[in-house]
């Protein structure tokens, strides 16, 4: 061809292998990252994140960094224990618990302990200064004085009745007389000699003292009025607050776990004891009280609990914590769905024993799981 043909024709196809040409280069071009298209904006990624964003998955190109960082596990079928979760609180055991009171009216003269101190039977825990128990000792005397005259005139009318002077509603009246005047004055209560008005009040089990309602100097006219309150805390009770709606599941002898803010790292187990027949009108939820030996004192009243009850065991999705992502108040994992693929599930978990959870929903068992790494991929 005659390059210096200037004929349409020839002009035409000079246009044409031009542009075919320019074709090739632009070509070429691109997939040399010539202009920094397809293949230089992945590679920019990958050197940014080491991985590349293909849709809502994450690939991990060969060469990157991350594949001797990441770490991928079977999801894990295995059986565990339905459980429930319930706020609790460490209580006192009504049966062990004694509310201490003065048997008279009286001012608080001493107070020999303090709240929280541990008691023993028949210890003093306080004396009172009491004008009727001074009344009622000046009533024992009267009474005595009684007594032994009575005691006289029954065991005159005795040697009357044996000679039929008296007959047997006369001799029984005696011994009734008698009878009254003794118990008065073995009713008159314990006290101090030199101190007739002086009122000693002792511990009635032996235990903590848990509520004290008195102070020094404070005056008693209520003989219904506690002074305090002593429990034994050698057992203790951890009262779970079981919903409404969750009830169905309890049962008395199910297993419980126990977990405290005051020791993270201790967990206690035991049984339901009792399963209460009343719900609390306020919150709809009832109580079920759980026996947990206490023979260090540790568990205190109104303390704060976790209290998981453990149903039958059934097949569940356990993963390791470690794969575990929280996102605000969504916890996720990272799946692959293809070689060194992976894509973001939000699933529902529960903690398990150890370092595991059970995946409630959100995964089966079987899928393959970032268990090391995870927070790398977590842009």
């Amino acid at each position: 061809m005659d390059l210096h043909d200037h004929t349409p024709t020839a002009r035409g196809r000079a246009f044409m292998w031009g542009g075919i040409a320019l074709g090739v280069l632009f070509v070429l071009l691109m997939y040399t990252d010539g202009f920094g298209l397809f293949g230089g904006k992945e590679q920019a990624a990958t050197e940014g994140t080491g991985f590349v964003r293909r849709g809502e998955a994450l690939y991990v190109p060969e060469g990157s960094a991350l594949r001797a960082r990441i770490a991928v596990q079977a999801a894990a079928a295995q059986p565990v224990s339905a459980q429930l979760d319930s706020p609790g609180v460490i209580e006192s055991d009504p049966a062990v618990t004694a509310a201490v009171l003065a048997p008279l009216s009286g001012r608080v003269e001493q107070l020999t302990v303090q709240l929280g101190q541990r008691v023993t039977r028949d210890q003093v825990v306080a004396v009172l200064d009491s004008p009727d128990l001074a009344q009622a000792f000046d009533d024992q005397t009267k009474a005595l004085d009684a007594l032994a005259l009575t005691s006289k005139n029954l065991e005159r009318q005795e040697q009357q009745f044996k000679i039929g002077v008296i007959s047997d509603r006369d001799l029984d009246q005696a011994r009734s007389d008698r009878t009254q005047a003794r118990m008065a004055a073995l009713g008159a209560g314990p006290g101090d000699a030199g101190h007739p008005g002086r009122l000693t009040v002792r511990a009635p089990v032996t235990g903590s003292v848990t509520v004290l309602n008195v102070a020094r100097g404070n005056m008693l006219n209520d003989p219904t009025q506690p002074v305090m309150t002593i429990a034994d805390l050698s057992t203790v009770w951890v009262t779970a607050l079981v919903a409404e709606q969750d009830l169905g599941s309890i049962r008395v002898g199910q297993e419980a776990r126990v977990t405290l803010s005051a020791y993270p790292d201790r967990v206690l187990r035991g049984r339901v004891s009792s399963v209460s027949d009343v719900l609390e009108a306020d919150s709809r939820r009832d109580k079920v009280r759980i026996a947990v030996p206490n023979p260090d004192y540790s568990l205190r009243p109104n303390m704060f609990a976790s209290v998981s009850l453990l149903g039958p065991a059934a097949t569940q999705v356990i993963v390791p914590t470690s794969a575990l992502l929280m996102n605000n108040d969504r916890t996720s994992v990272f799946v692959a769905t293809a070689p060194w693929t992976f894509s973001r599930r939000v699933v529902e978990m529960r903690l398990g024993e150890g370092s595991t959870a059970v995946i409630v929903d959100g995964l089966k068992a079987g899928e393959q799981v970032v268990v090391k790494g995870g927070i790398l991929l977590n842009d």
